[in-house]
């Protein structure tokens, strides 16, 4: 299987409309790959706060539009990272995209855990609800970004669901980059599935990113690493690996559930 990660930059003087034609066109120059991943709110950067309002779209909007046709026109499974999804009966939402072959929308995931600290995505965010997963062909991969990384009892209930790989967009900060390596192999690790983690280049609202886009095994060995500047990351895996890591090494069925916590 063939994954390819768009490492794109949100350049403050590039307007939304002209990224998302460039993000279409690097996805048509993927045709051949099984997958291609776009970052976490490539649309309006990650700690845009102040334009989430005014970029902020409906589920089929603009973006939509634009992903679906990349999609078809390469035939290629497309995580279009996520956009600020405007609910029309409630909040924002962060929410992510996932396009099949032939440009139908295949699944949409509402980020759960939300970045800020009481300021920021956590206050002009509403949280997801539901874990989502999609099965492609090869592989069923379960849906996470950004600092939902740092929450491994999501990725718990994502291998509960079936999933084999998770693939997480996000707009990761420079300052904590070695967090953002570490949690990616954590979690392939601990759960036996590959992680294909997508950052952002560049700077967001002042905020420089991490880049360092990776795609771990279930070993915990990365396959590919990209830099810190915009850059196509590519790599090729063998989904079966999924099942023959937990075969060999059957940590999964030794989980103990229900365990009372003591009383004090």
């Amino acid at each position: 299987m063939r994954a390819s990660l768009l490492q794109i930059a949100v350049d403050e003087g590039e307007s939304v409309d002209a990224r998302r034609r460039r993000a279409a066109s690097l996805v048509r120059e993927q045709a051949g790959a099984d997958l291609v991943v776009l970052p976490e709110l490539w649309t309006t950067g990650a700690f845009s706060f102040e334009s989430f309002g005014a970029e902020a779209e409906p589920l089929e909007g603009p973006t939509y539009e634009v992903m679906a046709k990349a999609a078809s026109d390469a035939g290629v499974w497309l995580h279009a990272g996520s956009i600020p999804e405007r609910d029309p009966d409630g909040p924002l939402y962060n929410t992510s995209l996932v396009f099949s072959p032939d440009g139908e929308l295949a699944a949409a995931y509402r980020k759960i855990h939300r970045f800020g600290f009481d300021k920021g995505e956590a206050v002009l965010m509403g949280a997801g609800s539901e874990l989502v997963t999609v099965r492609l062909p090869e592989i069923t991969i379960g849906l996470a970004t950004c600092y939902d990384l740092r929450f491994p009892e999501l990725f718990r209930g994502l291998v509960d669901a079936g999933a084999e790989a998770v693939v997480l967009p996000a707009g990761w900060p420079e300052r904590r980059r070695s967090h953002w390596t570490l949690l990616a192999r954590a979690r392939a690790v601990e759960d036996q599935m590959f992680v294909l983690a997508c950052g952002t280049a560049g700077t967001h609202a002042g905020v420089a990113q991490a880049g360092y886009s990776v795609v771990v095994d279930p070993w915990g060995e990365v396959l590919a690493e990209a830099g810190g500047g915009e850059e196509v990351l590519t790599v090729e895996f063998d989904p079966a690996k999924v099942g023959t890591t937990r075969g060999q090494f059957p940590v999964l069925k030794d989980r103990v559930l229900g365990v009372e916590r003591p009383r004090r």
